[in-house]
């Protein structure tokens, strides 16, 4: 549901209306998924955890050297950003003393490594300012620009509770909005079988949005030999993709260490038949390094790959996967 302010725009950053905190310096005590919850966080007062006391918010561990925190986020909406939330409510005494917000124009689901490069245009959008603890801090954009993505930067460290970027989104056809989601559930994909799903469904790879925590991901018990974890999933319809998303969200000490992709055309196989030897598996990416707790990309050259209907994620040697996107264009 999109929220209008009385200036009649939205929370371009928020969960509900799309919005994901990618990445992180540090969220030592509390994670950054909670700066895009609606409302301003609540306060438990006799609630801690094994690290510390509990807090409705992001919260960074007290940095002892130079430098700062910050946060990557993609915006649920693209659009112009005319007013910025920066929300301390009940930090007091753990709050940032300042902070700054960076934006930029990129494709849709762009690798961490793409948003820190040279290629990435960062525009300042909020010079450094003061923050107060326990307070919504708001302060007017000034620039007609459309933007994807966010870097909220906080001086040193500290929490914030929830950020709220309100301003209109940009109703053109985005070109991701364009490749079909082969492996949404939504879109007629079904899983027809995996090697183990001891702690967490295979069903959950193909379900719509972002990982609540990690129950909501497909999890494999730990491996006592010298083999790997699988899944196959039976694509909604026949395409070849162009782009791939393996989301290890919530999975810090238990993702992949690497996984690849492979694909076969067998339209008519069923959980049983597509299991058998005669099925050709052709490779849609090699054995990859992945990163825990972020959306992994692969970008895939068309040239390189054929049209299929099932995909085989292999995951080495076990571990956790929120969700897996296949993205591509479906065949006339």
């Amino acid at each position: 549901m999109q929220k209008k302010t009385k200036e009649n725009f939205i929370d371009l950053s928020s969960e509900e209306n799309g919005g994901c905190a990618l990445l992180a310096s540090d969220e030592f005590f509390a994670p950054k998924e909670n700066m895009l919850k609606k409302g301003r966080g609540e306060f438990i007062p006799d609630k801690y955890t094994e690290i510390g006391k509990w807090m409705d918010g992001w919260e960074t561990r007290r940095r002892r050297k130079k430098g700062h925190e910050w946060c990557l986020i993609r915006l649920g909406k693209r659009g112009m950003i005319k007013k910025i939330d920066i929300d301390t409510n009940h930090f007091v005494g753990n709050h940032p003393t300042h902070s700054s917000v960076e934006a930029c124009q990129m494709p849709y689901y762009s690798s961490m490594d793409e948003l820190i490069s040279e290629k990435c245009n960062w525009i300042e959008i909020l010079t450094k300012s003061g923050l107060k603890g326990d307070s919504q801090n708001l302060f007017s954009i000034n620039d007609d620009k459309v933007f994807t993505h966010l870097r909220l930067n906080i001086y040193p460290d500290g929490g914030v509770a929830r950020l709220k970027v309100f301003g209109q989104p940009d109703d053109k056809f985005a070109e991701w909005q364009v490749m079909f989601d082969a492996a949404a559930i939504e879109n007629g994909c079904i899983p027809q079988a995996c090697s183990n799903m001891h702690f967490g469904n295979m069903e959950n790879l193909i379900k719509p949005g972002f990982a609540s925590d990690m129950s909501d991901g497909w999890e494999t018990r730990r491996r006592r030999d010298t083999g790997y974890d699988w899944v196959i999933l039976k694509l909604g319809a026949p395409c070849a993709p162009e782009l791939i998303v393996v989301d290890t969200s919530h999975f810090k000490g238990n993702f992949p260490e690497s996984c690849s992709l492979e694909g076969s055309f067998f339209p008519n196989a069923n959980a049983d038949s597509i299991l058998l030897d005669n099925v050709t598996w052709e490779k849609i990416f090699p054995e990859t390094k992945l990163k825990g707790n972020m959306e992994n990309i692969f970008k895939i050259e068309l040239k390189d790959v054929s049209q299929y209907t099932h995909v085989r994620l292999n995951i080495y040697p076990d571990g956790g996967v929120s969700r897996l996107r296949v993205l591509g264009h479906l065949f006339s």
